[in-house]
């Protein structure tokens, strides 16, 4: 049978420290989920907020950026302007050689 000092021990020493560690262990598992569930909150808000903004700037690039149709276009009134002056210049040249083989 346990002594009486044992039981008092128990009584008054053990029991409220456990329940004392138990309360603690308890609290700071409520507080690491609050606080768990506030930053879940905060990161779907932001990635929400990311995801906009994504969104906006693909809208953004997507106006701001030629057409296929219009880049062909360009590309063939380019074409077309160098084909006329290189033609110039193979004239030019022509001329010039004539010129030169006229001399003396």
């Amino acid at each position: 049978m346990p002594s009486q000092e044992l039981v008092w021990w128990i009584t008054a020493v053990e029991l409220p420290a456990l329940s004392g560690l138990f309360w603690l262990i308890w609290r700071t598992k409520r507080e690491s989920e609050r606080a768990l569930s506030r930053l879940r909150e905060s990161l779907d808000v932001r990635n929400a907020q990311m995801r906009e903004a994504l969104a906006a700037f693909k809208l953004e690039v997507a106006k701001s950026y030629a057409a296929i149709a219009d880049m062909r276009e360009l590309e063939s009134r380019l074409v077309g302007h160098l084909l006329r002056i290189e033609a110039k210049l193979d004239t030019t040249a022509l001329k010039t050689e004539a010129l030169r083989a006229r001399e003396p």
